[in-house]
């Protein structure tokens, strides 16, 4: 069944849109303080559809990303009490202990890891800011996660250029169905372990 080669070329069309720089900015601002679609969905087909232009808009990402980070730490230092209650009841409550946990273990080293790897970003911005930790070292350390993070996947894709869009469009039905096969056998390993 193609499912997922109608919703890759749609993605592919979107991403070579005039405006589609501006919504990368606004996903990655966003992304980092509240919303939970991370910015790679839009970064890597942009990234691909223009490998030229690949490292500016790693650069974008990067800097929408910090600069909506900013705004998660500001949360968490101002605003920490009013959201507490919905934080407890939403499904981030067990990353923000974690978040807390790794502070308390490695400092500044927590927000490098969750800006690189896929733990919800969001959640330590907001968690740093609550536990008022040093704002230079946190921006610092933001940067250089993020960055890393969003210049491999730009570059990546940049990379495979034209070779990469073509095989991804030929097999993106199989890797769809395969994905959406290893989350269900992932949530049932979960579930009984």
């Amino acid at each position: 069944m193609k499912l997922f080669s109608p919703l890759y070329r749609r993605a592919m069309t979107w991403s070579r849109h005039p405006h589609a720089p501006w919504y990368l900015g606004g996903l990655s601002f966003a992304e980092s303080s509240f919303f939970p679609v991370p910015p790679d969905v839009m970064l890597a087909p942009m990234s691909l559809a223009n490998p030229r232009r690949a490292m500016a808009f790693a650069l974008l990402t990067t800097l929408a990303s910090v600069a909506g980070g900013l705004l998660g730490y500001a949360i968490g230092l101002f605003a920490i009490d009013a959201i507490l209650p919905w934080l407890k009841e939403s499904r981030y409550w067990g990353a923000y202990e974690t978040a807390v946990a790794w502070f308390g273990e490695w400092g500044v080293w927590a927000v490098f890891i969750a800006g690189f790897s896929p733990i919800p970003y969001k959640v330590f911005t907001i968690a740093a800011g609550a536990l008022s930790m040093a704002l230079l070292p946190f921006t610092i350390a933001s940067i250089v996660g993020r960055g890393l993070r969003f210049f491999l996947v730009a570059g990546l894709m940049a990379w495979g250029g034209e070779r990469m869009e073509a095989m991804l469009n030929r097999y993106v039905d199989r890797l769809g169905w395969a994905t959406v096969g290893l989350v269900a056998l992932a949530g049932i390993w979960y579930a009984y372990r």
